[in-house]
């Protein structure tokens, strides 16, 4: 692999999202991430459907550029292989609840002796301190009690709505693989391994920084605004004759220009939108009267004259328009694998480009326990071992009969 993490030698211990996002952007920017699963496969391999020929969409998402084994972990001998993986590793990534991964010896305090020089990511619901350490985690309760699922939907008083995307999971997931570069950093410099450790809860929490600070100055929750900024207006989706655009006419100048656009110059010498601070006191009154003015044009008429008078304006794509979209396509955000099974995969791209250490997608998600005998062997296993181990039920190898169960 190339990138800037090139020769950086990761362990994830992850399943399903958060952990697995971090390996994933290890990955991309060039560490080697081994992936090692539990005799049933991570979680996501279940997530069906959708499949690609009889493999998990979600699985191969999450799991590119990842080279994949299998250990049972319950076993004395699959400890036993992982605490020799540790002793060669640079990170090693677990999202288990709390104690689990000491009940099975494998905790910080115990691989820290075998490699004084690892970083020990721990990605958990709550955190490893604090009352609610011992709490398992979903991204639904982490938005909940964030307060995210307060900020968002139409208006406040309805149903509560959460954030479409996992966003905790998500932003936990780039959390971690931050904290572990910072770290990594670190150990170049030093030699010295740490644990790093976060959250979904926490994760979720700095989503919220412009409503804390409203509530932080006033005393008073910030509600739900539909696609309306807390802080500036007209800042949000606006239907139009054929679908919806958003508008961000964020600042004094990029008002006038709009107002310019729309023929409605009047509209400045209102006192109820002369500036910024009376446009957000008088939003709705302002979204009404915008929303006559966009009505009358399609979303193509109105991207073209915002682009001309220099307004931010975007349109509101959906997955698919957004996978075609040409910005998207130039940044390499839709990539492509070749999976030995699935062929053509394609992906989320990496979203940090480096101009001397480039990383990117480069292999596809691991089969089951496709890497497991090329992942022992560089760690000093014989040929024999490796097949007493899979005779045993210790390890899967990838043409091992029992793969697909």
């Amino acid at each position: 692999m190339s990138g800037p993490l090139a020769g950086c030698r990761v362990i994830e211990l992850a399943h399903i999202m958060a952990g697995p996002v971090a390996g994933l952007m290890l990955a991309d920017m060039g560490a080697d991430v081994v992936k090692v699963e539990k005799l049933s496969g991570d979680d996501t391999r279940r997530f069906v459907p959708p499949t690609i020929e009889c493999e998990s969409a979600a699985f191969l998402m999450m799991n590119r550029n990842k080279r994949g084994i299998v250990l049972d972990l319950k076993s004395e001998d699959g400890r036993q292989a992982l605490q020799r993986l540790v002793r060669d590793a640079d990170v090693l990534i677990e999202n288990y609840r709390l104690g689990t991964m000491e009940k099975l010896g494998l905790g910080y305090e115990s691989l820290r002796q075998l490699n004084p020089g690892l970083i020990y990511c721990e990605v958990s619901g709550f955190g490893r301190t604090g009352p609610y350490a011992h709490r398992g985690g979903f991204d639904l309760i982490a938005q909940g009690m964030s307060g995210l699922m307060s900020i968002t939907g139409e208006a406040p008083g309805r149903q509560p709505v959460k954030v479409g995307a996992p966003i905790s999971d998500i932003t936990a997931g780039i959390v971690a693989a931050m904290g572990i570069a910072a770290a990594y950093a670190h150990k170049l410099k030093t030699g010295q391994g740490q644990k790093v450790d976060t959250s979904l809860f926490e994760a979720a929490i700095t989503h919220t920084y412009w409503q804390s600070a409203i509530a932080f100055a006033t005393g008073d929750s910030p509600q739900a605004m539909g696609s309306a900024h807390p802080l500036n207006a007209p800042y949000q989706a606006f239907q139009t004759a054929d679908g919806w655009i958003n508008i961000g006419a964020a600042n004094q100048a990029n008002w006038e220009r709009m107002l310019t656009l729309i023929e409605a110059a009047e509209l400045n010498d209102d006192p109820r939108f002369s500036s910024n601070a009376m446009r957000i006191e008088n939003r709705v009154v302002l979204a009404e009267t915008l929303s006559l003015v966009f009505l009358k044009h399609s979303t193509a008429h109105w991207l073209e004259a915002f682009e001309k008078a220099g307004v931010p304006a975007g349109p509101v794509l959906s997955i698919t328009e957004m996978h075609a979209d040409p910005q998207a396509l130039a940044r390499e955000m839709i990539v492509s694998t070749d999976h030995p099974l699935a062929g053509e995969v394609k992906t989320i791209g990496h979203p940090v480009k480096f101009s001397e250490t480039p990383g990117g997608v480069k292999r596809p998600a691991p089969l089951m326990g496709q890497h497991t005998a090329e992942v022992l062997r560089e760690i000093g296993y014989s040929e024999s071992e490796i097949v007493a181990m899979a005779a045993a039920g210790v390890i899967k190898l990838a043409d091992s009969p029992t793969q697909s169960q």
